[in-house]
């Protein structure tokens, strides 16, 4: 089967397209890359990224029926999504964290000088480090990750807080500095993970991708979603969780905070996967009313 696989244009969209469409030419498939413009990609450098700026216009493509399948970065997929399409594949998910990189290299958080500036354009990285270490500052930093990590090395800022899993997929492991604790930093719900996603109503786009789905991968994506779905948040929101299935259950760990370092909130619960949405939901409603 030919399938035509949209992709934002930037190296790690890229990169992880490609990760997709090789899974899909072992299977016996033929896969073209479309580029796709988005939102993200046309803003303002200095702009800050808003709910679905990257996914927008891929989803709109699958719609018109100008691709078959799209990869996005699950964290960056919109709770509402359009009842038209599904994520057919959860295929894959590289480390969850978030981590510290400086222009030097061998930092960690716990010892930068105080008054160090943190690049990061993330409400949920600010807040979860302020919270950590409130003599610090934040300043925003935006642009993809080659973008940033430039910035940084111009000394534009002390340290960068940046998702593990793009720098290992551009095979830029050895910046990291050190990789960050969910109980400091809590990712982002769904990060590190790639969504697939595919028109409902398309029967053999979602029989090919959905070969590639990984039922462990989904269970742990949608359990922590669905906290930030209870939460009423959307993906820039101040919220991080993160599940994990072992030995037949799924440990969760959640997390809310002010984008200035306050009121930190946690939740580790564990329970079995036939209630993990159940219990994701109610640790979502348990920190909205903390808060």
């Amino acid at each position: 089967m030919k399938l035509r696989l949209g992709t934002r244009g930037s190296r790690l969209a890229l990169v992880q397209s490609e990760l997709v469409a090789d899974r899909l030419r072992q299977a016996g498939h033929v896969v073209e890359l479309v580029a796709v413009v988005t939102a993200g990609d046309v803003r303002p450098v200095d702009t800050a990224p808003g709910e679905g700026m990257f996914v927008g216009e891929l989803a709109s493509a699958l719609l018109a029926g100008e691709v078959d399948l799209a990869v996005h970065s699950a964290k960056d997929v919109p709770l509402e999504q359009d009842p038209r399409l599904v994520v057919a594949a959860y295929p894959e998910r590289a480390d969850a964290r978030d981590v510290l990189v400086t222009r030097a290299g061998g930092a960690r958080l716990g010892a930068l000088p105080a008054g160090s500036l943190i690049g990061t354009d993330s409400p949920r990285r600010a807040g979860f480090v302020l919270a950590a270490r409130p003599d610090l500052r934040v300043g925003p930093l935006h642009g993809n990750v080659d973008t940033r990590l430039r910035r940084l090395d111009e000394g534009q800022v002390d340290a960068l807080l940046i998702a593990a899993a793009g720098l290992e997929r551009l095979g830029l492991a050895d910046r990291v500095d050190e990789h960050l604790d969910v109980e400091v930093v809590a990712p982002a719900p769904g990060q590190g993970a790639l969504a697939v996603q595919v028109r409902a109503d398309a029967a053999a786009s979602l029989a090919a991708v959905g070969c590639l789905d990984n039922p462990e991968v989904r269970l742990a994506v949608e359990t922590e979603r669905r906290v930030l779905g209870a939460m009423g948040g959307g993906c820039r929101a101040p919220v991080g969780a993160v599940a994990e299935l072992r030995d037949g259950t799924v440990h969760l760990f959640a997390a809310a905070v002010t984008p200035e370092g306050l009121d930190l909130r946690v939740v580790r619960l564990e329970t079995s996967p036939a209630g993990a949405s159940e219990l994701a939901w109610s640790v979502g409603r348990r920190l909205a009313v903390l808060r």
